[in-house]
């Protein structure tokens, strides 16, 4: 028999580790030649590694959220299968792989003593309160310390002489508070909860700690009045057939790249450490996307080349794709500006962080109808505010409110999304 490796491979251009995101075996699992033993994660691409061999597993690479790297030992197989030419997996690697025997345990002439019972004490916090008007022993540091936490001594059970309460009593107080006298059977809680940050929410830490560290932002908010679209939308979703439903996405990415033929400068990335802006004549949209595994952004390719239904559709089916886990790495990357939208959960504002390394992101809240002043009355209207940041050290803030406005214009007057200039 032979122990041999699968390596961790190279799962992308210029990546040189990954995340573990997922165990499919454990140690002393058989399992088959391409059988699914891992996933892991980089770039917000999760990839599924298979087995090369076929035999028992008798060792894996660490704990999911471990990061390894690309050409390291992902797990160790006892096989009968040849060795694939790769280096450091000969089938002289027993010693390392094999468990060690635990050394024997000498046994004594005579078993040791049972160690002796520690003394029994009663629990603080347990006994019932003292009196009314019982007044509780305990010297001056000690009612120090208890007033600063909080705590009434008639609460604490006195293990000193003639029931004295002694700093050991608060200590295990504090330790072991039990169901505190309180008023309507209100209890208090404690303890904590340690949540390793692992996974997508770990790639997710990582790009937003990048982003507010290295962009300063400028956040440009602004009222728009959106009746005349919604009525729009209604119009084509009432003769739209088998065509996937609009909502109001596939307008704003429509507006969008209208808007950034006039304003180039914002569809583009700003490559900070060598000091160049690369503008993009493709108008490729980040939708940020919302998945149980934590935030996304499936990239909208080419939205100029786009009418609105392929649009709707093309939106549903990476959303489908993020959320389901399925979504591969080019749908994943290569944005030039996004959008960000919380739907009808969506706040009257929001500030958006950037897609780092791009140079605005596009943020919609939430519509509602309010009474607005047409110069004689007041008459509902749908309104609803968008929210934009820019990279402040290549957006000027006349620029960023400009380009706002644009986009507000498109959006009020809906019609000039599609005439042609």
């Amino acid at each position: 028999m032979n122990i041999l490796s699968v390596k961790l491979p190279d799962v992308g251009e210029g990546v040189t580790e990954a995340e573990l995101a997922e165990w499919n075996v454990k140690v002393g699992d058989i399992v088959k030649e391409d059988d699914v033993i891992a996933a892991v994660m980089t770039d917000k691409a999760t990839v599924e590694i298979p087995s090369l061999y076929g035999g028992k597993i008798t060792w894996i690479a660490g704990e999911i959220g471990d990061i390894l790297a690309v050409g390291s030992d992902l797990v160790r197989i006892e096989t009968d299968a040849e060795a694939v030419a790769e280096p450091g997996a000969a089938s002289d690697q027993d010693d390392e792989t094999s468990e060690p025997e635990p050394e024997p345990t000498p046994t004594p002439d005579a078993p040791p003593p049972p160690p002796a019972p520690e003394p029994t004490r009663i629990p603080t916090g347990s006994a019932p309160p003292r009196a009314e008007g019982t007044p509780p022993l305990a010297s001056p540091s000690v009612r120090a310390r208890a007033r600063k936490g909080g705590i009434d001594l008639r609460q604490v059970h006195g293990s000193g002489p003639a029931g004295r309460i002694t700093q050991q009593d608060l200590d295990e107080f504090f330790a072991r508070p039990s169901q505190p006298a309180g008023h309507g059977g209100r209890v208090a809680r404690t303890g904590t909860e340690e949540i390793k940050v692992i996974g997508m929410r770990r790639k997710i830490a990582e790009r937003m700690a990048l982003a507010n560290a290295r962009i300063p932002h400028i956040t440009v908010v602004e009222e728009v009045d959106v009746t005349s679209l919604e009525e729009l939308r209604a119009g084509m979703n009432a003769g739209r057939g088998d065509k996937p439903k609009l909502t109001v996405l596939p307008f704003i990415a429509a507006a969008l790249s209208k808007a950034v033929v006039d304003h180039p400068e914002m569809n583009a990335h700003y490559m900070d450490d060598d000091g160049i802006v690369v503008r993009h004549a493709g108008v490729n949209i980040g939708m940020a996307t919302m998945t149980d595994a934590g935030l996304v952004v499936p990239v909208l390719r080419h939205v100029e080349s786009l009418g609105l239904f392929q649009t709707a559709a093309e939106i549903s089916r990476l959303s489908e794709a993020a959320r389901a886990g399925k979504a591969t790495r080019d749908e994943l990357t290569g944005s030039t500006i996004t959008i960000t939208s919380l739907g009808p959960l969506g706040a009257l504002a929001t500030t958006p962080i950037i897609n780092h390394p791009e140079v605005a992101i596009l943020g919609v809240n939430k519509m509602a109808t309010r009474p607005m002043w047409d110069g004689s009355q007041f008459v509902p209207r749908k309104m609803m505010n968008i929210s934009a940041s820019f990279d402040h050290r290549v957006i000027d803030g006349w620029d960023a409110a400009v380009f706002v406005q644009r986009i507000k214009t498109l959006l009020e007057t809906p019609a000039l999304i599609f005439m042609e200039e």
